[in-house]
């Protein structure tokens, strides 16, 4: 019976870094026709909602002191996803981007220990050279400099390793599903406010950018983090944490076959690199999968 609960939720878990890559290709498509601020906006505070209904019983129990800090890492979410999403509107390659951003897994025990004074294991000293190979890699493929898109992206995961390490701190003890929906809402707030500070907001929107836009918040947001945070209470840690790492692999063949986007040997070979970087910081996680996969 264990076995079919953990079959279950790796495919589950498969599901969710489809999903999530489909977000790519979703956004992507939404910024054709709405300000990428003010998509965040839009996108976050309505997948927001729509967790925050799903989970309405659990906010009661909610203390004052975890709101805070729910709405404090939230802020810290949102900028985050600030830079993300304007290395996506400046990308030319969505893939390439996808990678980069997975780079903040290797960044959160660097960011542990630079905020924490934590010691980081042995896997990620081995891992941060091998990522920032990669990464000069796509640089030498712009001419040995980073363009736009990737100082965005490099920005969005420098941020979100700061994320991840105040979540498992400050609210380790608020429910997955009220966490998220906070964060998502205050992810929307704070974009909206910086919208409508920054942004010319169009007055007309097509049909189809709404659909690409639902299609975010409902399917990309607020289904995919449900089915994560169930799908991660029946997975051991070990399966979540390697799973996981398929999102910029589904990512890029999903660019290359929406978009026909097609990476360079150079862009291949650094991208390679850093989805190595990230197999190597989580080589702890994999043993234990695959010694799981074995019994």
């Amino acid at each position: 019976m264990p076995n079919q609960h953990h079959l279950k939720a790796d495919l589950l878990l498969v599901v969710v870094t489809l999903l999530a890559a489909a977000g790519w290709i979703f956004s992507k498509e939404t910024l054709q026709g709405i300000p990428p601020i003010l998509f965040i906006g839009i996108r976050f505070l309505l997948a927001g909602l729509v967790l925050a209904m799903i989970g309405l019983r659990a906010f009661k129990a909610l203390s004052a002191q975890a709101l805070k800090r729910s709405l404090l890492t939230g802020a810290v979410f949102a900028i985050a996803m600030m830079f993300w999403i304007m290395g996506l509107f400046n990308a030319e390659h969505v893939g390439e981007g996808a990678f980069i951003t997975s780079m903040g897994v290797v960044l959160v025990p660097i960011m542990a220990r630079w905020i924490f004074g934590d010691s980081p294991p042995l896997s990620t000293w081995l891992a941060l050279p091998v990522a920032i190979s990669g990464l000069a890699l796509l640089s030498l493929d712009n001419g040995l400099h980073l363009d736009v898109s990737q100082i965005f992206f490099l920005a969005a995961a420098t941020i979100f390793a700061l994320h991840f390490n105040l979540n498992t701190r400050m609210v380790a003890e608020v429910p997955v599903l009220v966490l998220t929906s906070i964060q998502l809402m205050v992810v929307g707030i704070v974009a909206f406010a910086v919208s409508w500070a920054t942004e010319a907001w169009p007055t007309e929107v097509a049909g189809n950018i709404w659909g690409w836009l639902l299609a975010s918040a409902i399917i990309a947001t607020s289904l995919r983090f449900y089915l994560q945070t169930f799908a991660q209470g029946l997975a051991p840690a070990s399966h979540a944490a390697v799973i996981l790492t398929l999102e910029p692999i589904w990512t890029t063949l999903l660019a290359g076959l929406w978009f026909g986007e097609v990476l360079s040997v150079m862009q291949w070979f650094g991208c390679g690199l850093i989805f190595s970087a990230l197999l190597i910081n989580r080589w702890h996680w994999v043993k234990l999968a695959l010694k799981g996969l074995r019994s």
